[in-house]
């Protein structure tokens, strides 16, 4: 079993950055490959960006490529997300979540097995 607990959103403007940072708790947390996904008022939740156990490799949705940077220190068992030049389109409510499978990211809700409760990041145009 793996808990994950969201902290770091809040109100920016547009152009700011922000830091959000996934802690996990549960058995070793490199055996997990790890995502962010978001989902806006009236929206499907989407994928954001995607690490896998080791770090080594990640993956982003288009809208973020080149803002937005995952990261994971497993040491702490936390995964990072760093967002910069945030847009007024980036509010929403981001979700960190885990997959068993170590190996591989995934953009796909349905490969992810753990989720956190999710945390309001809101930027202002």
């Amino acid at each position: 079993q793996v808990q994950l607990v969201e902290s770091g959103g809040g109100l920016v403007q547009a152009g700011d950055s922000l830091r959000l940072s996934c802690a996990a708790s549960g058995r070793t947390f490199s055996n997990n490959a790890m995502g962010w996904f978001r989902q806006a008022p009236g929206m499907e939740r989407e994928f954001v960006a995607a690490i896998t156990g080791t770090g080594v490799s990640a993956a982003y949705a288009d809208s973020v490529k080149g803002r937005f940077t995952i990261s994971r220190d497993n040491a702490k068992k936390t995964v990072y997300l760093q967002m910069n030049s945030l847009k007024f389109e980036d509010t929403a409510v981001y979700f960190c979540a885990a997959r068993s499978d170590w190996r591989y990211t995934s953009n796909s809700k349905v490969d992810y097995d753990y989720w956190g409760q999710g945390i309001q990041v809101t930027v202002s145009s």
